[in-house]
């Protein structure tokens, strides 16, 4: 294995593709799995029962498959996994799972995600995200694709963020963040949708006509949580072509617990 620095120190168990590198003075325990592809720089630590994919492009310093923050863990072999071609850059610090969930942290395939993020126990990442540095994810916390979250965020535990959603630097948030929201402030507030992001991704004027009928039912008629409900099923019959997206913004509040509610 050529690409493995002089210096790292990689358990004999650890299962490392050919075409892995290492970078000098980094760590790698006995349970990993890395496939073909990825590189991982100078001084990571790489621990506990973690499965990282192909392509992925992990940056010096990082700390990935610790132990979790917990002090209920005590010492289950749970896991982190993480899919293709995501970029880590430094000095994030990605835990394992706990008992008292799934048992895993899971990040997907395609994300970015810059230096100092925190993705704490039983973590769930879609698919191509953009994490600015510093964002902060406490445990059990469910991101969906596409979402992007400004620099400095904090997410409380439990939070959910819908797909193609996006928060403002220093957000922080309490409550659930419907598909499409963009938010802002300290507790976050729901500050528009993002249009932007969706024309970027090809969103035909037909579902982003849908999307804006659901920012006005959410955040513009003063309805309650459950009447805005009823109105976004009915923008399906209006905008046919939208119909997945309306089922994506009523599966997810669905979802949202009255306790927590959403970000309004």
């Amino acid at each position: 294995m050529t690409g493995i620095h002089s210096t790292a120190i990689i358990d004999p168990k650890a299962q490392l593709d050919s075409s892995v590198s290492v970078g000098p003075y980094s760590v790698i325990g006995p349970h990993i799995r890395v496939g073909a592809g990825t590189t991982i720089g100078a001084h990571c630590v790489i621990e506990g029962h973690t499965t990282i994919g192909q392509d992925n492009r992990i940056f010096q310093f990082n700390s990935l498959g610790a132990i979790p923050q917990d002090k209920k863990y005590a010492g289950e072999p749970c896991e982190l996994v993480i899919g293709d071609r995501n970029t880590i850059r430094e000095f994030c610090t990605f835990n394992i799972g706990s008992p008292g969930d799934v048992g895993v942290t899971r990040v997907g395939d395609d994300n970015w995600i810059m230096a100092y993020v925190h993705l704490a126990h039983d973590c769930q990442v879609g698919n191509h995200t953009i994490f600015a540095n510093n964002s902060q994810l406490a445990g059990h916390v469910h991101v969906g694709d596409w979402v992007i979250l400004g620099g400095f965020t904090v997410v409380h535990q439990f939070v959910r963020l819908g797909p193609h959603s996006m928060t403002a630097m220093c957000a922080l948030l309490f409550a659930d963040l419907p598909p499409f929201v963009m938010c802002q402030g300290q507790p976050a507030e729901a500050r528009s949708m993002n249009f932007e992001g969706l024309r970027r991704r090809g969103f035909s004027p037909e579902r982003i006509s849908a999307v804006k009928g659901m920012h006005k039912a959410l955040y513009r008629e003063g309805l309650t949580l459950d009447q805005a409900r009823t109105r976004i099923d009915e923008l399906a019959l209006d905008h046919p072509e939208a119909e997945p997206d309306v089922q994506l913004m009523s599966s997810f509040l669905a979802h949202t617990s009255p306790q927590r509610g959403i970000v309004r």
